[in-house]
């Protein structure tokens, strides 16, 4: 069975089916019940969300990430007679996410947690939906390895590389010779316009609330932060085999370019659309061909103007300082990526916990590159293994801050 023939339907696994991607890719399928099936859900708690998405997907499998859920969870099912197997734990996510009968993996499992599967989906072959930034950040060349020898076909569901994909060549050989830079665009999020003198004063619901996307709390702090542009730099190098220096951040509000590639003759080629993450979801699942994704459409004729602002003005340098990380890491030995990656998940929720400040995200982040002495990860042991020691080295920084 081919990925993209129609006649056939394609077996899909969500991996975090209850995130905000996860959900936004099952309102996609149920749009075409001829083309896809769920053959498989996992998920972290969320047990009453996940036994509606089973009685309305009926899947082969769901998979909770701990055994007390997955056990609640398989009660419920029993309850209603369904035929869902229950499972629960990393090796049998990772289980569902490399089944030979799984045509494509959607992995939007938030985290390093979503690294084994994801690594398991390439290794296998699949068509791997990346929505997880983590599994290119900590996993770098590593996981690209990985893709290529599995003979995956890895598509991005940010919408940022998702749009870039769509504005490079169909022959991805060509693309070193052609591509002069990338430019990724950013919404600036909630802050993009507040001194930067206040920004101790943040707190968490005010960073959560994004002006143009709805998120979970994570990501919506490293919008806010633009921490998750650092992490998309990172993915873009990795995936797109550019240099970190052919790789620019442009500040644009209105969301509506969702990122741009201009080539060596100075042409830009650039995606647009609403600020729906139904659109990158589809053209993963469709790809090479595009299908109904139930988004809105843009309307140029009463569309406001589009803006652009350089992150050397407004202040936006002191507004978001860890975005130069991006570059460090990069131009740093390799691991330094999985390194500040884990810094900032223990950050990020220290802040969403009270335990510190909003702009004492980057001070952790900055102390814990500075602590930790990555070695060149050669697998999944020694990338968890980092994660570990990084992880336990923010730790010890944040203790440090919340006294």
């Amino acid at each position: 069975m081919t990925a993209i023939d129609s006649a056939l339907k394609q077996r899909v696994v969500i991996l975090g089916s209850t995130g905000s991607i996860g959900v936004s890719t099952l309102d996609v399928i149920a749009m075409h019940p001829d083309r896809f099936e769920v053959f498989a859900l996992s998920a972290a708690t969320r047990v009453e969300l996940m036994l509606q998405q089973c009685v309305r997907f009926n899947p082969v499998y769901a998979v909770m990430a701990s055994e007390a859920h997955g056990r609640e969870l398989e009660r419920k099912c029993r309850d209603l007679n369904m035929t869902t197997r229950v499972l629960w734990g990393t090796q049998a996510i990772t289980m569902v996410a490399s089944h030979e009968l799984v045509d494509a993996v959607m992995a939007a499992i938030v985290g390093a947690a979503g690294l084994a599967s994801c690594l398991g989906a390439a290794r296998s072959g699949k068509r791997l939906l990346l929505a997880n930034k983590e599994a290119l950040v900590v996993g770098g060349d590593y996981f690209m390895q990985a893709v290529a020898q599995g003979g995956a076909k890895l598509l991005p569901i940010d919408s940022e590389h998702s749009a870039i994909f769509q504005s490079l060549p169909a022959d991805s050989a060509s693309w070193s010779s052609q591509i002069d830079k990338i430019i990724l665009t950013a919404s600036g999020g909630p802050f993009r316009q507040r001194d930067p003198q206040t920004l101790r004063d943040v707190t968490p619901q005010q960073a959560c609330a994004h002006p143009n996307w709805v998120m979970g709390r994570k990501i919506s702090v490293d919008s806010a932060s633009m921490m998750n542009k650092a992490l998309e730099v990172i993915e873009a190098h990795f995936l797109f085999g550019v240099r970190p220096d052919q790789i620019e951040v442009v500040i644009h509000p209105q969301s509506v370019i969702h990122s741009m590639v201009q080539y060596k003759d100075n042409s830009v080629v650039a995606q647009l659309g609403t600020a729906d993450m139904k659109v990158p979801i589809a053209y993963g699942l469709s790809w090479p061909h595009r299908m109904a994704s139930g988004a809105a459409a843009l309307d140029f004729r009463t569309m406001g103007a589009m803006t652009f602002e350089s992150l050397d003005s407004n202040g936006h340098a002191q507004r978001f300082p860890g975005l130069k990380l991006a570059w460090d890491v990069l131009h740093g030995p390799s691991g330094a990526t999985a390194v500040l990656n884990a810094a900032n998940e223990v950050a990020v929720a220290a802040f969403l916990d009270g335990l510190v400040r909003f702009d004492q995200i980057h001070a952790v982040n900055l102390e814990t590159l500075a602590a930790v002495d990555p070695a060149s990860p050669a697998s999944l042991e020694d990338l968890l293994a980092l994660d570990a020691l990084s992880r336990a080295a923010a730790q010890r920084v944040v203790r440090r801050f919340s006294v």
